[in-house]
């Protein structure tokens, strides 16, 4: 008997038929570590799931990436849905992945904290960006949906507290896949025409799901790059959005975002009466004291008496002009002591004093005093200053103290 020959094609297709006819490897669930994680330009997501014993080539076509939620990583434990085929021109089998999740957490989850950690890397949630609430509100922008509660509960509570400001709203789908450009489109719609001087952007409670809109990377930028200040108000108090840590500030609620937006005028009321009580207290005070002045002055002198006021003003100039005589001649006195001490100093160191005991000073012609014997020779010419007078001498001789 001849033994069949195959083709390699043929044994593919084979294994192929038979892999895709277990019931067991056409809906399969399995669990594992991604590793080798590429993503082509096609869309389409080829990696290995391996765990301690093995591993599995596996790839997701782009008609099931799109329904993804997370990102897949290198090193995130995942279960993968779908059936394990032989690929016949490779002759490998791998396993068809139409679905996946994150093991242990939901891919939800997941998705939440990869896009906060990449917006956080970003500075997204940087303090330093946030913005400061108007004080006074003079409009108000509302993006959410008009036909949930959330939108009747901060219109009612902003009228109570509020009055004076003025809300428009701006409609949006808060839930499914049309939401997230809806609200991130009227966020930049509110900036581009200046509709308000503060944004309120939220919903009422729901699921994780319900409440996807606002974990959108589309919304989050959208808030960031607002010029107008927004609080974001999702869900109640427990659930925490993306949008949460970009906005300017978070509200636990709709409702605590209307009471956060605004002042209460019945507490500006109350600081307004305040306010006018202390303005009276203080009026009062100084009405009191400019009458305590006007008393003091309408009880002076010059206005009791003018005539009196000039008799004091002029017994006043009176003394001060005898003191000022009086400290004129003692300064005169003492300057006078001091010259006569100075005048007497002076005659003492006197030559003149000198001469009129008997003493003479010895000139040269050019007037210099002759200190020495060696400044003159015989036949020179000389003056003698006497205490009443002078002589013109001729030098006859001339000695040195050693001679």
């Amino acid at each position: 008997m001849s033994q069949k020959i195959l083709s390699i094609t043929e044994i593919n297709e084979y294994i192929r038929g038979r892999m895709d006819a277990d019931p067991m490897l056409s809906n399969i669930a399995v669990r594992g570590e991604i590793s080798n994680y590429k993503l082509y330009p096609s869309g389409h997501h080829y990696f290995t799931l391996k765990d301690e014993g093995g591993a599995l080539k596996c790839v997701m076509f782009r008609g099931n990436a799109i329904k993804l939620r997370f990102r897949p990583e290198n090193g995130m434990k995942i279960i993968a849905l779908g059936k394990i085929s032989v690929f016949p021109r490779d002759g490998a089998y791998q396993l068809y992945v139409s679905s996946m999740t994150v093991d242990g957490v939901g891919d939800l989850h997941a998705a939440f904290e990869q896009l906060k950690a990449k917006l956080a890397a970003e500075g997204l949630f940087d303090p330093a960006h946030k913005k400061p609430l108007p004080k006074y509100p003079g409009v108000i922008g509302i993006v959410t949906s008009s036909a949930g509660a959330a939108v009747h509960d901060m219109l009612r509570i902003l009228r109570k507290r509020y009055p004076l400001t003025r809300a428009i709203l701006l409609p949006v789908r808060v839930q499914g896949a049309e939401a997230p450009p809806e609200i991130a489109a009227a966020i930049r719609y509110a900036n581009y025409y200046k509709l308000a001087d503060l944004l309120i952007v939220g919903r009422g409670g729901g699921s994780i799901e319900d409440l996807w809109a606002f974990n959108d990377e589309l919304v989050a930028r959208a808030i960031y790059d607002s010029e107008i200040p927004v609080i974001s108000a999702v869900g109640h108090e427990p659930d925490v959005t993306i949008s949460d840590f970009v906005a300017d500030l978070r509200a636990a609620t709709p409702s605590n975002a209307a009471e956060l937006a605004v002042p209460d005028q019945d507490a500006l009321r109350q600081t307004l009466d305040s306010i006018s009580a202390a303005m009276a207290t203080a009026l009062n005070r100084q009405v009191k004291s400019a009458r305590q002045h006007l008393k003091v002055l309408s009880s002076s002198p010059a206005l009791c008496s003018p005539t009196g006021y000039l008799k004091q003003k002029r017994k006043d100039i009176t003394m001060l002009s005898s003191r000022l005589l009086s400290a004129h001649i003692r300064g005169v006195e003492r300057k006078k002591r001091h010259f006569v001490e100075l005048t007497a100093k002076l005659d003492a160191m006197s030559p003149l004093k000198v001469m009129t005991r008997g003493y003479a000073i010895a000139q040269l012609p050019g007037g210099d005093v002759l200190r020495s014997v060696s400044q003159v020779k015989p036949d020179d010419r000389i003056t003698v200053s006497l205490s009443d007078g002078k002589i013109n001498a001729t030098v006859t001789e001339r000695k040195g103290r050693d001679q």
